[in-house]
């Protein structure tokens, strides 16, 4: 039983210039290399942005909504952080 697909893929020019400099080089066998890997890296990517929204968005916005009070106002966030970068720059000159 065959494990591939053929597609076919229409790439812009500069993609396309990457892909074909890619094999050039000897970094990769094929065009069809690149793209898999280039494909591997994007699931890789979802799958990290997946258990980061299940791991700590999600569970950070229950935290937030079960205790709103318990959260410093974004106003008094960047005040302090601007009291910070004054207190340094003080200090520097």
């Amino acid at each position: 039983m065959r494990t591939t697909r053929q597609l076919s893929v229409t790439l812009p020019i500069k993609m396309a210039d990457m892909v074909r400099g890619k094999v050039a080089s000897g970094e990769y066998a094929s065009e069809s290399e690149v793209l898999r890997d280039g494909l591997r890296a994007l699931a890789e990517r979802e799958a990290a942005v997946e258990r980061w929204l299940r791991e700590e968005a999600v569970p950070t916005y229950e935290a937030y909504l079960a205790n709103p009070g318990a959260v410093t106002p974004l106003d008094q966030v960047f005040e302090e952080l601007d009291a910070r970068l004054a207190a340094r720059e003080a200090n520097a000159g």
